[in-house]
């Protein structure tokens, strides 16, 4: 999903103090999909009635410290609220985690709850929790959906990557070690970071998420959760690569966590984002090696480099509805607690991910290899050209319309005012995907 140029106008900035109704109704509509039923009926009714001796014994074994709050980290286009965890010996050149917390949850309940400044202590790296309001979305999800806000250079996905440029100015932190991981709607915003700004994680870690460029409204962020849109490797890499057209650097090496029992989320979404990473690393979608881990036997794909790294992995644990998993103690492989909704106790994920990220004190990367050029088969069908207005182009369901603007499907490039005045000539290739067509189109 490309950002936008200016030629090509942008949603207007959402005022900071009021909401349209059209807004409003949108915001409301979708966090009732991704917020208010985070879990599967069955996991949110054994939270209700768990005994408060059961959720103490299940506690992390030390009380949470306060986040300390960060103000001025920059222009803040997205309206989000910085906040970090510092190890009290930050070391020079730390690595960065940015966290995302899950509709209806807050910096603070994140960072109490998953175990990742467990690890930050141990290890010594910075977690920055990045927090939205009811202001943005009425259930304070990440607008994973909202290409105003998942556009390089725009909204929430341009305040998240202000966050990383702040940590490293305020606290030292080490430009080419930045990572990021969320649950849900903030997993899908981690698929949004690693799409738009490439160049500045080295990973990420999706919990329970959602393709980039999967969602451009609110029926189709329905849809992307349950049951989940299935598209082609191509279709999906090729959403990554419009979202920073002309990048040639190294793509994020990206984790994938996703329960097999979640009800919201619909798992097909874990092999939808395994399609679309492994493609844009240019391999295949059979797993170099799998493996179980921890004693839920969690099952482990690995798709494995030419120059030996793990590009890909996924991560898929039996028995867990939509949530973070997490494993109460104090063992080196423990970590979170399980005392509020959206934690289900299973594996600790974050130690994994800490892991996977390089961040252990002990796994040591092979260097970074060259980006992998784009498949250079040609397509099976050749691409088709569409010239009408952006009316027209809804209407025969080449685009969508969000907020007065229109949107080119599967791309989710802004094509300007939804009306009958403003013409778009779209290019449809591969069937299903369209952008706005530049130089010559058959």
């Amino acid at each position: 999903m490309p950002y936008v140029t200016p030629s090509h106008p942008a949603p207007p900035r959402r005022p900071q103090g009021r909401r349209s109704r059209l807004f409003a109704a949108l915001a409301a509509a979708v966090t009732l999909a991704t917020g208010a039923a985070l879990l599967s009926p069955a996991t949110e009714a054994r939270a209700a009635v768990a005994p408060a001796a059961e959720a103490q014994a299940a506690a992390a074994p030390s009380a949470a410290a306060a986040l300390e709050r960060v103000a001025n980290f920059g222009a803040n286009p997205g309206a989000l609220t910085m906040y970090v965890h510092r190890p009290a010996a930050l070391p020079v050149k730390a690595p960065v985690v940015v966290a995302l917390h899950g509709c209806t949850q807050s910096a603070q309940l994140y960072a109490d709850n998953s175990g990742l400044n467990t690890f930050a202590d141990r290890h010594g790296f910075l977690v920055v929790y990045a927090e939205t309001t009811t202001a943005n979305n009425a259930n304070k999800c990440f607008n994973w959906f909202q290409p105003g806000d998942t556009r390089r250079g725009q909204g929430e996905a341009a305040s998240i990557r202000q966050m990383v440029a702040h940590a490293t100015t305020a606290y030292g932190t080490d430009p080419a070690k930045a990572h990021v991981t969320g649950l849900s709607a903030g997993g899908a915003m981690t698929a949004v970071l690693l799409a738009a700004y490439p160049e500045v994680f080295a990973a990420g870690a999706v919990v329970a998420g959602i393709p980039y460029g999967c969602g451009v409204d609110v029926v189709s962020a329905f849809s992307c959760m349950s049951p989940g849109a299935d598209r082609t490797p191509a279709a999906w890499s090729q959403a990554v690569r419009d979202a920073h057209p002309g990048y040639a650097g190294p793509w994020p090496r990206v984790a994938i966590w996703h329960g097999d029992n979640d009800a919201t989320v619909a798992p097909r979404n874990a092999d939808e984002l395994r399609d679309q990473w492994t493609a844009v690393h240019g391999l295949g979608q059979t797993p170099s090696r799998t493996s179980t881990l921890g004693p839920n036997n969690t099952r482990r794909s690995e798709y494995v480099t030419a120059g030996g790294r793990t590009a890909v992995e996924v991560n898929k644990v039996p028995g867990i509805g939509h949530g973070t998993p997490v494993a109460p103690g104090t063992g080196p492989q423990q970590c979170g607690a399980t005392g509020t909704q959206h934690f289900i106790a299973s594996i600790c994920s974050s130690y994994w991910i800490t892991t996977f990220f390089g961040l252990d004190g002990t796994t040591t990367e092979p260097p970074t290899e060259p980006p992998v050029d784009p498949p250079t088969d040609p397509p099976t069908e050749p691409a088709a050209c569409w010239t009408a207005s952006n009316y027209e182009h809804v209407r025969a369901g080449r685009a969508t319309t969000t907020g007065g603007y229109a949107y080119a499907k599967g791309s989710g490039q802004n094509l300007g005012l939804y009306n009958t005045f403003v013409t778009r000539t779209l290019k449809e290739s591969p069937p299903g995907h369209y952008t706005i067509a530049t130089g010559s189109c058959p």
